[in-house]
């Protein structure tokens, strides 16, 4: 399995960043490779994130190409480039 971190600053306000994730949700949760999305709101203002769980690094590969992926900069508006960060897991702490 491996995780996928994704962290950005958005011009957007909290309210309106919820309000596109909540729209996108539905997309992700399609997703048959995507184990788990969680989103992420960092103690910095208005810098949000998703931390990911893949079944594999081809389908983090395959996601990274999608429209979907592209056009997540546009949707939250992102300021600069995003920070990704890909891991594989070596072992869960609880099963």
């Amino acid at each position: 399995m491996f995780a996928q971190f994704v962290q950005f600053e958005t011009t957007l306000t909290e309210r309106e960043a919820l309000q596109v994730a909540h729209e996108r949700a539905p997309a992700f949760r399609a997703l048959p490779s995507l184990v788990q999305k969680f989103y992420l709101k960092s103690t910095k203002p208005n810098h949000y994130g998703g931390f990911y769980l893949w079944d594999s690094a081809e389908a983090i590969a395959e996601f990274r190409q999608s429209e979907m992926a592209r056009t997540i900069p546009a949707a939250y508006k992102v300021v600069g480039a995003p920070d990704v960060q890909i891991y594989e897991m070596m072992f869960p702490l609880r099963g």
